[in-house]
């Protein structure tokens, strides 16, 4: 959860990107280090293995200063698609303050990206998460690939779901921002909430966001 310390008058948060594997989470990490045009934006961690998946995470710290002078920090991270290394999905996940699920937009992987949504919803529980409050993305990726849903297959199929879905391209760098942007949109009110971001510290929703990504907006 957000961490706020009043002494160096700082907020540290953590965004996770979640999914099943290969479905792009490394991938939107690599292109939205390339588009955010934040000043104080951090190197990006990239962990894999020699297949190209991710074992451990992925990290990329980003900041920027609200008019009040409070620092508002990001660590975002994507966790390991594979089974195996479900423990460390549960650890990353643990204290997050928002969540991107990127499912793979092709016919072939609905099953996968259920499985994988559900594994999301039960370790969110795990770790003492409020899954039906917690800001949350449903990125579908892969939109460049042949043989995948419609969004209009995609928007039928969650119709009932609360949640807002984006649909991007992350490897050419399409949706990669619009998806953050959202999920920003989606935090900033419980961030409000809590801190006082408006009154104390001059900072509305749309200038949260666009502090966050710069003019890349």
């Amino acid at each position: 959860m957000a961490e706020f310390d009043p002494q160096t008058l700082k907020l540290t948060l953590k965004i996770v990107y979640y999914g099943p594997s290969l479905s792009g989470k490394t991938t939107n990490l690599l292109s939205l280090h390339e588009q955010l045009l934040t000043p104080s934006k951090g190197q990006l961690m990239v962990l894999e293995t020699q297949n190209d998946r991710t074992l451990f995470f992925d990290l990329f710290p980003l900041g920027f200063r609200a008019p009040s002078g409070l620092l508002i920090k990001f660590k975002i991270y994507t966790v390991p698609g594979q089974v195996a290394h479900d423990s460390t999905r549960k650890a990353v996940l643990s204290r997050t303050d928002g969540v991107v699920f990127v499912a793979d937009s092709r016919k072939t992987q609905t099953v996968n990206n259920g499985e994988s949504f559900e594994n999301l919803a039960d370790n969110a529980a795990r770790v003492g998460l409020d899954f039906q409050h917690l800001p949350l993305v449903v990125q579908f990726n892969k939109r460049d690939l042949p043989d995948v849903l419609s969004e209009t297959e995609i928007h039928d199929r969650w119709a009932t779901a609360p949640w807002p879905l984006t649909f991007a391209s992350a490897l050419q760098g399409q949706g990669v921002i619009e998806t953050f942007s959202v999920l920003l949109a989606q935090l900033f009110p419980r961030l409000d909430a809590e801190f006082a971001l408006q009154a104390d510290h001059g900072l509305d929703s749309d200038q949260f966001i666009a502090g966050a990504v710069g003019s890349a907006a």
